[in-house]
């Protein structure tokens, strides 16, 4: 297993590992409540603009959810293709184009609304991804 398959398995794991702790914030324990119960209590008993058939609690739980799939997806589509058929995935401009720019994307997210530990390892896997890529194109 070369340094390029390798730096990818960890940008794949470092994003699918972030996604499978937010999943289990998202509906187990504390972590993703707000410390104001108040605020559970109105986003539950309000509805968004768009819709009357969903509660802002439910949306939250929703993003929160889906959000966390996205990244789940990301680490084991990329973190497969590395492994099983890296000449696709080397070979394929864009694949590395989707990959790039969804992790851009998360990097940008974590830097506007999130907090420091994502943000940090969203940055260690983008930084992986880079360098494998690079390695990639060189070898």
């Amino acid at each position: 297993m070369g340094a390029r398959t390798v730096l990818m398995l960890a940008s794949a794991a470092i994003i699918l590992v972030l996604g499978c702790v937010h999943l289990l914030y998202t509906f187990f324990g504390p972590k993703l409540l707000p410390r104001d119960p108040g605020v559970i209590a109105s986003m539950k008993a309000t509805t968004l603009v768009i819709t009357k058939e969903t509660s802002v609690w439910n949306a939250w739980i929703g993003f929160n959810a889906s959000h966390s799939m996205a990244a789940i997806l990301f680490g084991l589509v990329f973190g497969y293709l590395a492994l099983v058929h890296p000449a696709l995935l080397f070979g394929s401009t864009y694949l590395q184009l989707v990959g790039l720019c969804m992790l851009l994307g998360f990097l940008v997210l974590g830097w506007l609304y999130w907090f420091s530990a994502p943000f940090v390892g969203i940055a260690v896997a983008l930084g992986c991804y880079v360098a494998s890529i690079v390695l990639g194109r060189l070898g």
